[in-house]
């Protein structure tokens, strides 16, 4: 069942609530990298980057947070004219399928759009079947650029 959800900026409370859902979904605590990200995303330099979250209506309740979405206008790096990049995602697993990510999704895309940004980018790790599904279905497909990387240790 769907319920009302409302699409706004991050918040310095809202930390907590991030940090443990993306621990939830990742398995990996990471606190302090929260900490600068909302510095970073949420603090300065709002008209170029974005720290979007899902809320419950009303706010009020164990995890008013549902889901989150980050990014920011990046431009002229390897020759790319400006765009938006999409660089953290999530939604409360017990959630999903009840369009938060879409609305999460169109939020950021509004973001850009107002900022004067085109096209819109992120990454997805081969394996992750759930970003992959969820990107494509927004619209999203293989652009111009290849990752490339390298192990150092060798």
């Amino acid at each position: 069942m769907s319920q009302q959800i409302t699409i706004r900026r991050a918040r310095k409370s809202d930390l907590d609530h991030v940090a443990g859902l993306d621990e939830r979904v990742t398995g990996i605590a990471k606190p302090d990298y929260w900490r600068d990200i909302y510095t970073r995303y949420a603090a300065r330099r709002t008209k170029e980057r974005f720290f979007l979250v899902a809320e419950a209506a009303g706010g009020e309740g164990e995890c008013p947070v549902l889901g989150f979405i980050v990014g920011e206008v990046r431009a002229w790096e390897f020759g790319s004219r400006p765009c938006g990049w999409v660089f953290a995602f999530s939604v409360e697993p017990e959630t999903r399928l009840q369009g938060i990510g879409e609305r999460l999704f169109e939020a950021m895309s509004a973001e850009f759009r107002n900022a004067g940004i085109e096209t819109m980018r992120t990454m997805v790790a081969r394996h992750n079947r759930l970003h992959m599904a969820f990107f494509r279905s927004e619209g999203m497909v293989a652009g111009p650029y290849l990752q490339l990387e390298k192990t150092l240790n060798e």
